[in-house]
C-alpha cells in the first residue's frame, strides 16, 4: 500500500525493546537499521509522490529494502 510504514518499531512492535538495544550497542546492526530507514524513506517518497519511475526500479528497492529487513530480523532473533 501506498504510504505503508515499514520502519522496523511497525514490522516488530513486539521487539520495540530489542530494537533501540541493538542500535545502541550494536554497530553493525546500526549500520543496517540506518540503510533500511533510508531505503524505505526513499521506496515511500517516490510512492507518495507519484515520481515516474519504472516498475522493475520499484520492485527492486523493495526486494533490497526486505533483504536488509531480513538480516535485521536475523540480529534480533539471536
Amino acid at each position: 500500500m501506498l504510504g505503508e510504514m515499514h520502519d522496523l518499531r511497525h514490522e516488530f512492535p513486539n521487539l520495540e525493546e530489542k530494537i533501540i538495544v541493538l542500535r545502541t550497542e550494536n554497530a553493525e546492526f546500526a549500520r543496517l537499521m540506518d540503510e533500511y530507514d533510508a531505503l524505505d524513506a526513499h521506496v515511500r517518497d517516490l510512492e507518495e509522490l507519484g515520481t515516474p519511475v519504472a516498475d522493475e526500479t520499484i520492485e527492486e528497492l523493495k526486494k533490497q529494502r526486505l533483504h536488509l529487513k531480513d538480516m535485521l530480523y536475523q540480529l534480533l532473533r539471536t
